[in-house]
């Protein structure tokens, strides 16, 4: 491999690191800030953490369209359903079962599988077009309407008013921290677009050098580098020992994956639909949504229910290389 050839993996493991430390930065600033201002806890819940958890999929996607990547735009923000469930999940769960807070999670449950339906359905004819879109943000609009709904009508609790701690660098800063929360939502919100633009050039690069499709890297390294912030969240709660992972906020996040970013990015520009979404991809995105549905359904998720969904993401993968090449177009 030559210099330049080693620089495209270099410069996308830099990007992936920019959106996984600029998304932590952004989504602490932007709660601080909005706490600051006196923005009501269900504002927070329903928007604030909601655009900022799902950004870096949002940018990668939607520069992606923008460039005319169909195939990387959908596979990232597919892509980024399955391996929050899979990994997120699955192989967290398998460690150590876990149980469900959220109240409201056989809701969102059922919307999340309702949004994928609609995708299916939408897909069917080979394009998002924008009235396709609409749709889309129509079902986006009606799952932030039900979370505002959803925490305005939780009791308020010590935590709502609590800011988040300086972490890092960021606690060596001596600055007034209502400033220094300005400074690291446009640091953090400059890495995270920075970081796209990186992930989604070097991206396809990798993928003309390996000869493997835009489609295959967005729902493979694109998905799992813009989902890191979901990844590292569950990570570190498994490691505090945390019973309460946030299975409520994922299947939120995967909400948003389909409804607002390819709703918005399909208001742009009509996203061509590769038949190998519609083929296999879709069919285990809904295969998941079904199991995270039937296995929280009790509001708790076994040892080994966390294996099958793990072991379901890993034959996903290997099919990806082994069955989907095979497939006739």
């Amino acid at each position: 491999m030559t210099i330049d050839g080693l620089l495209v993996y270099v410069l996308f493991a830099v990007g992936l690191a920019l959106i996984a430390f600029g998304a932590d930065w952004f989504v602490d600033a932007a709660v601080n800030i909005s706490k600051r201002y006196g923005i009501p806890k269900a504002v927070i819940g329903a928007t604030v953490v909601s655009f900022a958890t799902t950004a870096p999929e949002f940018l990668v996607s939607f520069m992606a369209a923008l460039n005319g990547q169909a195939d990387l735009s959908i596979g990232n923000a597919v892509g980024s359903t399955i391996c929050n469930i899979g990994i997120a999940i699955g192989f967290i769960v398998a460690m150590k079962a876990v149980s469900i807070d959220d109240k409201s999670f056989n809701i969102k449950a059922l919307m999340m599988l309702a949004s994928g339906a609609v995708l299916f359905i939408l897909s069917w004819n080979g394009v998002i077009t924008k009235m396709d879109g609409l749709i889309l943000l129509v079902l986006f609009a009606a799952y932030i309407g039900y979370t505002y709904w959803d925490q305005k009508k939780q009791p308020r609790t010590p935590d709502d008013d609590k800011l988040a701690e300086r972490k890092g660098i960021w606690a060596k800063i001596k600055i007034k921290d209502s400033y220094l929360d300005v400074l690291m939502f446009l640091v953090g919100a400059v890495f995270v677009v920075g970081g796209s633009r990186l992930v989604v050039t070097y991206g396809t690069e990798i993928a003309t050098q390996l000869g493997i499709p835009e489609l295959i890297i967005g729902l493979t390294l694109v998905s799992i580098g813009t989902s890191l912030p979901e990844i590292i969240t569950a990570i570190t709660s498994f490691r505090k020992g945390f019973q309460d992972l946030s299975i409520g906020n994922i299947v939120g996040a995967n909400i948003l994956d389909i409804t607002m970013i390819l709703g918005v990015s399909s208001m742009f520009v009509d996203l061509t639909v590769n038949s190998q979404l519609l083929r296999y991809d879709y069919i285990f995105m809904m295969l998941m949504f079904v199991l995270i549905a039937v296995f929280g359904y009790r509001k708790k998720i076994t040892r080994w229910q966390g294996a099958v969904i793990a072991l379901v993401y890993i034959v996903y993968l290997i099919g990806l290389f082994v069955y989907v090449p095979t497939m006739s177009v």
